[in-house]
Parts: structure tokens; sequence; C-alpha cells
């Protein structure tokens, strides 16, 4: 019978597909935990061309509708199996790991509430929440702040956007009647940030050629004296310096810019100077490696992603703000029909909450991401982030001591990265290096047993020697050990003599 959804027992149906479901998803995940005497070393999930994903998921006439719950759990079987299983510890390839099993809790939560947490009467408690979470978040960086805070958007692009147009309109109110007309506002950031500060200007009708790179240090970080020199020959040009990106941890190195000095340049210029720390930013929670986020108290915004070092469930982003206010402030608009500016009212002038949370952003429907965020740091607590952040980081430094002492591999930039991603090259005599990464990445990926990233050097004005793409390896998951580590090595240097062997 096919399921229809005015005549369903919802309370059963909920209870029976959970009850099916549960069992799977714990096999699922046991497979790919260490601990686990059903841990699969090959259990990664391995690459299949689109075509055939499309004749396993599009080959019914789903406008029919299933026929019973085997069906649909059908479908679900083949979802696990084809997918990328996250939770493998051979997962090394992107800036985030496995989600916590407190995240599932918290994304079924979020799930069965279905709220949109735009404005308070129908979010009282996420809107609550979020307001809370967002000011304990931002003192870590703002020093403790009374008037700092936060709030979530999805994914760090848009959190980056956002802090690019809380900039103009901050700075030049007029923009939000009259636009860019009157101003040729100029952007700087480094030759190794993100691709997303560029897409910021083009949406805010500033143009590429608005956006002006900097270049960096032999270690990917931003040359300040550098920044200065474009910023002056820019104003001396006619343009309008508006902000200034600077990176706590970038894509391909890991870098982070010094933020102290670039703030000095940013208030001799009336810059904005955000932080994106959307990737590097969390290790704010650890004693040892939280130094490299000094001067983040100097910056006008930064993003944060807690969904990638601290493994919230996707997405989790903050943009955080030395004055919460502001966000109302460049962004709201008069709305009564959705934001009445009732709730709140009990507290004192100057102390009052914004709690229709919608109105301090550029959008309207909000996903109430917070409270993921909430729930991990009240279910670890500040002390179980720090131990996640210190662990990952002594599982990279173990992987980077073991190849500095073999000859077949070269680190891209000498010593201890500066976050959790390794750039290495494994080198063959007589093979390009772009051949051996990419031969050796899609074997390791075909095994099943480990999925991690290339790339190119990022492009730079001082040109150098383009030695092809290296091995970008992340060290993300807590239940990484050396045993990973070994064995993607091990990996590495068999897949390396395959190579090698089909040349002869």
């Amino acid at each position: 019978m096919v399921h229809s959804l005015l005549e369903s027992n919802r309370v059963q149906e909920l209870d029976e597909l959970l009850t099916t479901l549960k069992p799977k998803l714990i096999e699922y995940i046991q497979k790919s935990d260490l601990s686990s005497e059903q841990y699969q070393a090959n259990g990664l999930g391995t690459y299949h061309v689109p075509s055939q994903l499309k004749q396993l998921f599009f080959a019914e006439d789903m406008d029919k509708g299933v026929r019973g719950d085997g069906e649909i759990f059908e479908v679900i079987d083949r979802v696990l199996q084809y997918s990328v299983n996250t939770w493998h510890p051979g997962f090394l390839d992107k800036l985030y790991a496995s989600n916590n099993p407190i995240g599932v809790v918290s994304d079924l939560l979020l799930s069965i509430l279905n709220t949109n947490s735009h404005v308070y009467t129908v979010s009282p408690v996420f809107s609550v929440i979020e307001n809370y979470i967002g000011r304990k978040y931002a003192q870590l960086f703002f020093n403790g702040s009374a008037t700092c805070g936060g709030l979530t958007f999805p994914g760090g692009s848009y959190s980056n956007i956002t802090s690019m147009h809380m900039a103009r309109s901050l700075r030049y109110p007029d923009t939000k009647d009259e636009g860019n007309g009157k101003y040729k506002f100029a952007i700087y950031t480094s030759e190794h940030s993100h691709y997303s500060v560029e897409k910021s200007a083009i949406l805010l009708g500033l143009g590429l050629k608005q956006v002006f790179k900097v270049a960096t240090h032999g270690d990917g970080s931003m040359n300040v004296e550098e920044l200065a020199k474009v910023v002056e020959e820019t104003k001396a040009q006619g343009y309008t310096p508006l902000y200034i990106n600077a990176t706590a941890g970038t894509t391909v190195f890991g870098s982070y810019d010094d933020f102290t000095a670039i703030s000095k340049v940013a208030r001799a210029h009336n810059c904005h100077l955000h932080i994106d720390g959307s990737w590097g930013g969390n290790v704010i929670f650890s004693k040892k490696h939280g130094v490299k986020m000094a001067g983040s108290e100097y910056a006008d915004s930064i993003t944060v992603n807690p969904h990638k070092m601290l493994g919230v469930p996707n997405t989790c982003s903050f943009l955080l703000i030395p004055k919460v206010s502001d966000f109302q402030r460049s962004m709201s608009l008069n709305a009564p029909y959705l934001f009445h500016g009732r709730e709140g009212s009990e507290e004192p002038e100057g102390e009052r909450e914004n709690y229709d949370l919608a109105d301090g952003t550029m959008g309207c429907g909000r996903r109430p991401d917070a409270f993921k965020f909430y729930m991990a740091w009240l279910y670890y607590g500040q002390k179980g982030f720090e131990e996640r952040v210190d662990h990952a980081f002594a599982i990279g430094e173990d992987f980077v001591s073991k190849i500095s002492k073999d000859d077949r591999f070269e680190l891209v930039v000498p010593g201890i990265p500066q976050c959790l991603q390794v750039c290495f090259y494994h080198k063959i005599s007589g093979i390009p290096n772009t051949e051996v990464t990419r031969y050796v990445s899609r074997e390791l990926h075909s095994s099943g047993k480990f999925l991690v990233d290339f790339s190119p050097r990022p492009q730079s004005k001082k040109g150098g020697e383009d030695r092809g793409e290296f091995f970008r390896v992340v060290f993300n998951s807590p239940i990484l050990t050396d045993r990973v580590v070994d064995e993607l090595i091990a990996g590495i240097i068999e897949a390396g003599e395959q190579l090698k062997a089909s040349k002869k």
C-alpha cells in the first residue's frame, strides 16, 4: 500500500521507521570505528561515476510512491553503501571530519521540531540559545567583551559575504540607499585566501578588479609590508579602502596571518578587518595552539566554523563581531509584518537583545544551527574541544615526523605545519610529481581505505618553480591514531611502487 500523508498514523510510522533504521546506522558506524570488532579497513567507500549512481537511484518511477517500507530501506541501504563514509579514519580529504554522536541527536531534535529560527514567536528556545552561545563563543576571541556576539549563517562563505556587506553598510551607510555609485571600493586579501572573498566582491557589485591580492611569505601567510604598500598605491589611484581579509588557516597550507600587524594597517586607513577563521579559528579552544589567534581582538568580524575542527554537524558557521547590535544596524529593514520588536522589552535600555534573529541577516528563513554547537559544547565542555584540537595536531605532527625521516617524501613547506593539513610530495625518480600524486590518491581511494586530497601550489605574483601537484592530507578526526598514520604511509609507498613497476 502506498503511504498517504493524509491517512498515516504519524507516531506509529515514525516509530517503525526509526526502529528499522537504528541498527543499520549503528552497523554502518561500527564498520568505521577502529575500536570495534566490526571495523573494516576498506570501509570508506569507493569512487563511482555519476551515470552508475543515476541507474541505482533513478531507475524506478518515484511518482508512484513506494509500495512498502522495504523499498524505502533498500534506497537507504544504497545511500549508505555508495556514499563516502566520513566516520571512517581514512577520510582525510577535506577540512571537516565525522559527526559526533551528540551531533546526530542534535540534528534529530532539529528535524523533529522543524522550526524556523527567524522570529522569536516560533523559535523561542533556539533564539535565546543562539544569542547566548554566540556571545560565549565571541568572548573567546574578543577578550571577554560584554558587547560581542555572533549569528550563524549557512557556511563560511556566507559568513564572509555577510561580513563584507556589514563593512560597507557600517562605514558607508549611504550605500544602503544609493549603492556603490560614488565610491570606488577596494578589497584586500592574500594570494592564499579563500575564493569566497572574491565572490563576496562580485555579489556586492564591486567586481574582481577591485579585489587586490597581496603577496605572501613562503609559508603562505600574508606579507604585511606588501599589504601596506598595496593600500597606499590603490588610494593614490582613487580607491576607497573598505575591507581587509586576513586568514586563520588557509585552505591549502593552513597558514595564519599576523592579525596584530594587519590591524594596524586597517586602522590607519579606516578599513574593516575581517578574519576568515573558517578552518583554523577554533584553535582558540587550545591553550597550546590558541596563540595563533593572537590579535583577533582587533578584528571587526570573524568567521569560525564549528563544523570543521570541532566536528559539529554540517553546516554550522558563525560570524562573530565585537558589537552584536551591529547586525541589526547594518541589516535591518522596516518589516513590521514579521519582526514585531516586542520580545526583550522588559530588559533595560542598552541591554536589550534582538530575538528576531533574521532581522540581523540579509536572509529570512534560518535553520537553528547554533543549537548543534550549543549541544556539543554542553556535552563535551570546553576541555573536550581542547582535547580534540590538541589530539589532531599531535597526529599531524606524528605524520610529519615520520615522513621527514624518509627521503621518498618531501614537505612542501618545511617544518611543522601551522594547521592540521600536511602538504607533501611522494617522490619517484623519473615520474612527474603530478602523475605520482594523482595515481596514488586514486589507488588509495579505490582500495576503500583512504580518501586524500591534492593541490597545486597557489599562484603567486612572485612566480616560483612549479613542481606539480602535491598531497594535502587533513588530520582532523578524533579517532585517528599512529596506526592510521603508519597505514597511510605504507599505502602511499605501495601505490607508488605499483606506479613505478608499471613504467618498466
